[in-house]
């Protein structure tokens, strides 16, 4: 098809020309105009040539010089589609997941399938030979055992006689099978005849003699069908598990490091050696530490200690020459890792109790970025917990070691940025504290988004939401934590108790079990502007607040009665947690901080300055990781923090775990709090006893339940004895040997507390 349109159209401005007019844009025949047809005016993109250069460009068409217009669209789109294809085909091999596949195909086909053949040949040869006693003779010898090299040499002895009776029992195999086979199909055949006879003689028919032969006939026939058909499965079976096998073998081969992954080619990288060490800290821009080391004759080399193995890193100790201090190590943390080619949260910087002294934990290039595992209290089904005499597993330290926390009357704060695992590394404590049947656990969650649901019917108290009104609920759990700290503190007898309360004492039922008060989000609670029909506020951090003081009393004598404060908190501040409140804790972890001075408020200034950071954590990256200082943490030798990658429990696997923790315990009946102001215990007993001169404390416990059950349901005759000390109120023994209280010292010691309060 020609691409030249050479219709005259009937125009006077080209009819007076001479010359012929190419529609070379449209690339088709122009339309023939009837006689007197109106001509709508066109633009054509072409050129006028004369007849001459008409006559030379036919004729370059008829030569094939001239390409068509249509064969060049079809090459242009060809030529488009081809770079298109190019285009992609160089992004796609130059995508970085190409090549992670590309190296996971070139792994696991290439290398990890050959090297598991060369291993299995190898053990094959060792099986077969007396390689594997040449290898071991050859080390004897190397080390100078020649005892070994003897014993060695007479096992290899040994397995050659072996190998040689085998060998001669194998040239003798198949006469002896042959004898056997044959003895075998005569006694089978034998025995079919005379069954075959049998079945003859009893039916009657004397065709059932070869019955018995034809039956085996058709079982071999069924055989030889059945492998017919399952020949194609197995053949292809076969070869895959064989490869499936030689692969499993071969995979912990070393792999190049062109095609070996991501952690691999860390685990590759060059050791932290001291030079390397020495040129990082001559280069922290310390003058006086760069003049020591170019004046020291070992080059620097007598600071380091043994750069020992430690997890997933390396440990060493750096004492520095007189006029550096350990300060101007720490200050230069980031430039110090940059030296040491790594990130700065992978070099951790402590002060030992050396003077003048740093030590370096110093991580494997990204191996804080590898998960830790699960908890223990997922993996074992079986575990139960001990408070007194055990630990709860919590994570692993930088160094790979499992640690776990002595939690035995022991507060506990945790805090950190939201959302960086605060309430999933207390729930873990709370889950394997749930273990043990002695623990009461009382639970305020006042984020209330049921982190905490597992626990309901397992912790005595649980309240969950974020109101004031479940703030006052907490507060009241707490203030009933006091009260019981209280009864216990009265109850305890010197002369008796002599150890305080010891573990037989906790678990004998006489009302000192352990009793963990667990607060999450405890920054609403001393943030909260609600106040009391005392006029007290229940938040804030002044002696009128009851939420306060609620934590500050428990902290002062709760731990000596087993009455245990946890509370997890947010970013710490003088507002959402108070300094006292801080500081009574025995144990004090930070997730990451955003201040310096935050972590000075979470973990101390003690922490702080010997290394804690928890601030040069990465918020978002390191969720989980706690720095932990004080008692109970398992801190080595000079160390007054510990960083710990917490396992990670989540919500199924925290159910599976407290409901296993319910198994073990009596069945109890979760509160969800109470909302509203604390019973005033003289006025209901003052209530209960109306206007008689003297009740029965049975009568009076039977009074107080029926007045109020959620307050006095529980209440035995040791607790009431127990507040009725506290109050300055004597029982005696009434006529007939029974306990009485007078109503008169009830009035009595109201009018004295009234008096107390209005001075």
């Amino acid at each position: 098809m020609s691409t030249l349109d050479n219709t005259q159209p009937d125009n006077d401005d080209t009819a007076d020309t001479g010359a012929t007019v190419y529609d070379l844009s449209a690339h088709r025949t122009a339309p023939v105009l009837e006689p007197g047809a109106a001509v709508e005016p066109r633009i054509f993109d072409g050129e006028i040539v004369s007849d001459k250069a008409n006559a030379a460009l036919d004729a370059r068409v008829e030569r094939g010089e001239l390409v068509l217009s249509r064969a060049a669209r079809t090459t242009a789109v060809v030529v488009r589609t081809s770079r298109t294809v190019a285009d992609g085909t160089v992004r796609v091999v130059r995508d970085e997941r190409t090549h992670r596949v590309a190296k996971a195909l070139g792994r696991n086909v290439f290398v990890y399938i050959p090297a598991g053949a060369v291993k299995v040949a190898q053990r094959l040869w060792e099986s077969q030979t007396s390689a594997r006693y040449e290898r071991m003779m050859r080390q004897a010898e190397l080390a100078g055992d020649l005892d070994k090299v003897g014993e060695w040499e007479a096992r290899r002895e040994q397995e050659r006689e072996r190998r040689h009776r085998r060998r001669q029992a194998m040239l003798n195999a198949p006469v002896a099978i042959a004898r056997a086979t044959a003895v075998s199909i005569v006694t089978v055949t034998v025995l079919l005849l005379l069954l075959g006879i049998v079945l003859a003689v009893s039916s009657g028919e004397f065709v059932q003699v070869l019955a018995p032969i034809a039956a085996v006939i058709d079982a071999i026939a069924w055989l030889v069908w059945l492998a017919s058909v399952l020949v194609l499965p197995l053949a292809v079976a076969v070869p895959t598990v064989g490869l499936g096998v030689l692969w499993n073998i071969g995979r912990k081969a070393d792999v190049p490091t062109w095609l070996a992954p991501a952690r691999q080619a860390r685990d590759n990288a060059p050791p932290i050696t001291p030079s390397i060490v020495v040129k990082a800290l001559r280069d922290l821009g310390v003058r006086e530490l760069r003049k020591a080391i170019d004046d020291m004759g070992d080059a620097g080399a007598g600071m380091l200690s043994p750069i020992v193995l430690a997890g997933c890193g390396v440990e060493l100790e750096v004492s520095l020459p007189s006029g550096v201090s350990t300060k101007d190590i720490t200050d230069r943390h980031r430039r110090l890792a940059e030296n040491l080619n790594r990130h700065e949260h992978e070099v951790f910087i402590t002060i030992p109790v050396a003077a003048r002294t740093v030590r370096l934990w110093i991580a494997d290039p990204g191996a804080l970025d590898e998960p830790i595992g699960p908890s223990p209290l997922v993996l074992d089904d079986t575990m139960t917990a001990d408070l007194y005499t055990g630990r709860a597993p919590w994570g692993q330290d930088l160094r790979g070691d499992a640690v776990a926390i002595a939690l035995l009357q022991r507060h506990l704060l945790i805090t950190g940025l939201s959302n960086q695992g605060k309430t999933a590394a207390l729930r873990a404590l709370a889950l394997w504290l749930a273990l043990d049947p002695t623990v009461e656990l009382r639970i305020a969650d006042l984020k209330g988004i049921g982190d905490w649901h597992m626990f309901t019917d397992l912790a005595t108290t649980m309240i969950a939401g974020p109101t004031d009104e479940h703030v006052i609920a907490a507060t009241h759990m707490l203030e009933g934590g006091v009260e019981e700290m209280e009864r216990r503190l009265a109850a305890v007898d010197p002369e008796v108790h002599k150890n305080g309360v010891t573990r037989d004492l906790a678990r004998s039922g006489e009302g000192f079990h352990p009793l963990v008060l667990i607060v999450d989000e405890a920054q609403q609670a001393f943030m909260c502007p609600a106040v009391g029909d005392d006029k007290r506020p229940y938040g804030g951090s002044k002696s009128t607040s009851r939420y306060f003081m609620a934590a500050r009393k428990i902290h002062n004598q709760g731990r000596a009665v087993n009455v245990i404060l946890w509370q997890g908190t947010q970013n710490p501040t003088d507002q959402n947690l108070p300094k006292l409140v801080r500081e009574g804790a025995h144990i004090r972890g930070s997730l990451v901080l955003g201040t310096e001075a935050e972590s000075r408020m979470a973990l101390g200034d003690k922490a702080v300055n010997a290394g804690a950071a928890p601030h040069k954590l990465r918020q978002g990256m390191d969720k989980g990781t706690l720095v932990v200082a004080g008692d109970g943490v398992p801190l080595a030798a000079g160390q007054s923090s510990l960083t710990v990658r917490t396992h990670f429990v989540d919500g199924e696997e925290a159910t599976a775990v407290a409901d296993r923790a319910k198994t073990m315990r009596v069945p109890v009946t979760t509160d969800a709090g109470r909302v509203g102001p604390a019973r005033d215990f003289l006025a209901d007993l003052a209530q209960v006893m109306g206007g008689e001169t003297r009740v029965r404390t049975e009568v009076i416990r039977q009074r107080l339940r029926e007045l109020h059950p959620a307050t006095y349901e529980g209440i035995a005759a040791g607790d009431l004895a127990a507040k009725l000390a506290a109050a300055g109120i004597e029982s005696y023994k009434a006529h007939g040997g029974v306990m009485a209280i007078r109503t008169a010292a009830v009035h009595a010691a109201i009018a004295e507390r009234d008096e107390i309060d209005g001075e």
